[in-house]
């Protein structure tokens, strides 16, 4: 077992960022591995530890390096609507300054848009060798987009106000954790274990990190990303477990199966698989997740 690293910090357009970063155990020749969280209560860089366990247990590993976006973890959090760009730039600022070396880029869930910003922002040139999906959106949201005047009116009467205080309280509550959990993001209840509901309640206590839920919940991040994706220019993991849900009505009813296959079509430097899970795949099938990444990257995955 290894333990979480201490935040190291950054500055992008003064806001310290914090990341973590696990110094490669014996492998040179794997390139590092940008690992971008999802968004929600409580969720930050912390989400991938388990991932960063499982593979240095197989006693090599690369550099694996977990920023804080805006708004999470132990970044800062200023009351802002963030955008999927912001956090896109801010990933980018610490690629170039930071990381300064080509990565592997790893993006969790719903974060997908702030990927797809990443590989066209002009400080990313060059530096991301290949990319990792675990879980994406179904593709009618990727293709989907609100109206500003809906996302606006979202943030301004529901989301930044005493509504949204209040919520957020309530949201972070363990009974509320557990149970959004078990509908949304597990596929087996066991799996929601002590660690998972403690490190939620945990980072939920600072209340500061509900401007960039409410940021994504409002949908400042849904565009119409069809050009983006076909744009994709580097080798292309997807990962579907074969319980895969959507928790929007555009994507709900879509088979795990579908929103693969949709993927498979929209990207077309893509490979994909299905492993056991829902929606959390690092977290709740770390051994399966880490090993097909592990392959991916070796040039062995089966056919």
């Amino acid at each position: 077992m290894i333990a979480l690293p201490p935040p190291q910090y950054h500055v992008w357009k003064t806001y310290p960022c914090a990341y973590t970063h696990y110094p490669a155990l014996g492998d040179q020749d794997t390139p590092p591995l940008l690992l971008i969280h999802p968004i929600g209560v409580g969720l930050a860089g912390w989400f991938w530890h388990r991932f960063a366990q499982a593979m240095a247990s197989t006693g090599t590993s690369p550099d694996l390096y977990v920023p804080d976006l805006l708004g999470c973890g132990h970044s800062s959090k200023p009351k802002v609507a963030y955008y999927a760009e912001d956090w896109a730039d801010q990933v980018a600022h610490f690629l170039a300054q930071v990381v300064q070396r080509p990565v592997v880029l790893v993006v969790q869930g719903g974060c997908l848009p702030i990927g797809l910003w990443l590989m066209a922002h002009p400080k990313a040139q060059g530096l991301i060798q290949s990319l990792v999906l675990s879980g994406p959106p179904g593709m009618k949201l990727m293709t989907t987009p609100t109206s500003p005047r809906r996302q606006t009116l979202l943030w301004n009467l529901l989301f930044s106000g005493p509504v949204g205080s209040g919520f957020f309280r309530y949201a972070r509550r363990e009974a509320f954790l557990a149970s959004f959990s078990r509908r949304q993001l597990f596929a087996e209840e066991q799996d929601i274990d002590r660690e998972w509901l403690d490190q939620l309640q945990q980072d939920a206590q600072d209340a500061g990190g509900r401007h960039a839920v409410y940021s994504f919940l409002a949908g400042f991040w849904r565009q119409d990303y069809t050009a983006l994706m076909a744009a994709i220019p580097v080798p292309t993991l997807v990962i579907f477990g074969d319980a895969a849900s959507g928790i929007n009505r555009l994507s709900r009813t879509d088979p795990p199966q579908q929103r693969l296959e949709d993927y498979l079509r929209q990207i077309p430097t893509a490979a994909g698989r299905m492993i056991p899970g829902r929606n959390v795949l690092p977290y709740e099938s770390t051994t399966a997740f880490m090993e097909i990444v592990r392959d991916w990257l070796r040039g062995e995955l089966p056919t």
